[in-house]
């Protein structure tokens, strides 16, 4: 059976792609920059792609639905700007409020960055949540881990889940799995495409988590890693935050170089399949990658609905002293052993 979803600020399409492999299928996905939207019309000539505002959205041509959706604009509530909130003209969850009251979707899934559970954003949220009591949802606010969803990226996202009071009561958060990925091994074989000796010596310094990929905006000047105390980190890791490159480093590039990522190598960190295509060029495309919400997150929640939606609850509820440990700081793995065929000869 499948069920319908509208994708709102879709962008390169993260959650659109986790949905669907949850069981979701698109009514319509909507994304106000165009090259964004050639990404999805790239990947899915199937799905009804919008290139619009979402404020110029009728309610009324999407009612019926089963799950609205949407990462709206992070810069209001991250601690990389000014958080500015409400006051901030890239605040969408006005107009996603208004859409929800509309459509009257089954669900609702809006996700965030981690700055939006602040306390300074506590009077902000309950005006939210009364809205949407209002509109007779029960909403609950978790943030999860992308690393324990097989990311190998320390991802925290703000997600709000609403749902009609005989599904709310079977809906269970995703936990996830303790068994994590690390990025030497997930970028191996990337780094020794073309030939690079030092591939395999650099996926052990690489033996551990990312630190949150950073996309960046229009104003944002070219891709990078992120603002210093991110470089330091990718800098442990062996990899050179400083830019973003075409390709990977080939049998030329020092033994013990320090490698740039690629925009391929950066959506595979990010959960994306390679076969999913990014199109536009770098600039561009890192700032769909970088700015996603990983697939296989957005995929755990969106089973965690259908079950609910199903009765067939397949997840464990997050306990609440974890979830308050990951409010207050991402939760670093230790090193473990990899693949034998990454490991030095």
């Amino acid at each position: 059976m499948k069920f319908t979803a509208l994708e709102l600020c879709a962008g390169g399409g993260g959650q659109a792609l986790g949905l669907e492999m949850a069981g979701f299928q698109h009514t319509a996905a909507v994304e106000y920059e165009a090259q964004f939207c050639e990404t999805l019309r790239s990947n899915r000539p199937a799905w009804n792609v919008l290139n619009k505002d979402i404020r110029d959205l009728n309610p009324s041509d999407y009612t019926g639905l089963d799950l609205l959706a949407g990462g709206v604009p992070c810069p209001p509530f991250s601690i990389a700007g000014k958080q500015l909130g409400s006051n901030d003209e890239r605040d969408m969850f006005p107009t996603a409020m208004a859409l929800i009251a509309g459509a009257k979707p089954r669900a609702v899934v809006l996700e965030n960055v981690q700055g939006l559970a602040s306390a300074k954003f506590s009077e902000y949220r309950k005006g939210l949540e009364r809205q949407l009591f209002k509109m007779g949802y029960e909403p609950e606010w978790r943030v999860l881990q992308a690393a324990d969803f097989g990311v190998p990226q320390l991802r925290p996202r703000f997600i709000l889940v609403g749902l009609r009071k005989d599904d709310a009561e079977r809906f269970m958060w995703p936990i996830g799995s303790y068994s994590r990925k690390f990025v030497g091994e997930t970028l191996f074989d990337l780094m020794a495409s073309r030939g690079w000796s030092g591939a395999e010596e650099w996926a052990e310094k690489a033996n551990d988590i990312a630190p949150t990929i950073v996309g960046g905006s229009k104003k944002h000047g070219g891709p990078d890693l992120g603002p210093t105390r991110a470089k330091r980190q990718w800098r442990e890791l062996s990899v050179d935050g400083m830019g973003i490159a075409n390709e990977p480093p080939d049998s030329s590039f020092s033994h013990d170089g320090i490698p740039r990522l690629t925009v391929r190598m950066v959506a595979r960190i990010q959960g994306f399949p390679d076969s999913w295509r990014i199109e536009g060029k770098k600039t561009v495309a890192y700032r769909q990658v970088g700015n996603a919400f990983p697939p296989p997150v957005a995929e755990a929640v969106g089973k965690a609905i259908i079950g609910a939606f199903t009765r067939k609850t397949k997840y464990a509820a997050v306990p609440i002293a974890y979830e308050a440990r990951l409010l207050e700081e991402p939760i670093k793995s230790p090193k473990r052993c990899l693949p034998k065929k990454v490991q030095k000869r």
